[in-house]
This record gives C-alpha cells, sequence and structure tokens, in this order.
C-alpha cells in the first residue's frame, strides 16, 4: 500500500468516527431535553406547598465563638514561634 492509500483510508476512518460521535451525541441530547420535560409535567403538580422566604435573612458568616477559637491558636502559634 502507498502512503496516500494509507493517508485516504485513515481520512476516512477519522470522518466516519467523527460522524458517529456526532450523531450519538446528538441523539443523547435530544433524549435528555425529553427526559427532562417529561419529568417537569410530574414535577409541576406537586409544587403548590413551596415554602415563602422569610423576611429576616439568615447570615451564613462565620461563628464568633469559631473565629475567637482560630484567633487564640494564632496567636498562641506566634508566641512559640
Amino acid at each position: 500500500m502507498e502512503i496516500s492509500e494509507l493517508l485516504a483510508q485513515a481520512a476516512n476512518l477519522m470522518l466516519t468516527g467523527m460522524v458517529g460521535v456526532f450523531l450519538f451525541l446528538s441523539i443523547l441530547i435530544f433524549a435528555v431535553k425529553a427526559l427532562s420535560k417529561f419529568a417537569a409535567t410530574g414535577q409541576e403538580l406537586e409544587q403548590p406547598n413551596v415554602k415563602k422566604p422569610s423576611a429576616k435573612p439568615t447570615s451564613t458568616g462565620v461563628p464568633a465563638a469559631h473565629i475567637a477559637a482560630i484567633s487564640a491558636a494564632v496567636s498562641q502559634f506566634r508566641q512559640n514561634n
């Protein structure tokens, strides 16, 4: 076999593989979208019990006790070194 025939065969194989992967992924995307629409219809019926957000925002910061413990540990480390 000549190099040109091998390169043509390699290009053909590469193109065939890329088209196959593209088709498979396209079908997979459409299937996932269809299943998500199907699952969303079932959830819409169950959502009347939605919690109302509270007027008082909740704090997500670090508790003061943790900050005090970390500060004490850092201070003790600096004194020992």
